[in-house]
């Protein structure tokens, strides 16, 4: 297993924590090197939080973790390619390189609607699609068919 699936792993691990709390199933985690910093899921519906996203999280645990705003050196690994908002605290807080599962064709912001990673900020990061992409969709995919059976 290479490196971006052993993560990415991680990062399914963390969506399906997410689905059997009834949430969204999404999950993140934010590496430097070879050492995880920060992790996320989906909380929106328990934290009654908009902002209570996967990457959110991540993110925000990174910046602890590591002690500033600046996460340069890191990699994202997102199972769902990430929204508008989250997209954008990704430029924001200059992240490398974004690994990305499957696509969003209603809100994704990273080339399913728009690229935000190619609009000329002052940070653009790397992006790698489709790791995992049949497991991270499947997940998204068993979770929402299992609502609309409720």
């Amino acid at each position: 297993m290479n490196m971006d699936e052993k993560y990415m792993r991680m990062a399914l691990e963390l969506a399906q924590m997410a689905a059997d709390e009834g949430e969204v199933p999404v999950g993140a985690v934010v590496v430097q090197g070879d050492r995880v910093v920060g992790t996320g899921r989906n909380r929106r519906e328990i934290g009654k939080n908009a902002l209570a996203h996967a990457e959110i999280e991540a993110i925000n645990e990174a910046c602890q973790t590591l002690g500033g705003w600046r996460l340069s050196g890191c990699t994202l690994y997102v199972t769902l390619e990430p929204c508008p908002m989250c997209a954008g605290a990704i430029i924001n807080a200059r992240i490398d390189r974004v690994v990305q599962g499957t696509t969003d064709p209603k809100a994704g912001s990273c080339g399913s609607l728009i690229n935000l990673f190619t609009v000329p900020y002052n940070h653009k990061p790397e992006l790698t699609e489709g790791v995992l992409a049949e497991e991270c969709g499947q997940i998204l995919k068993n979770f929402f068919r299992n609502l609309r059976c409720r």
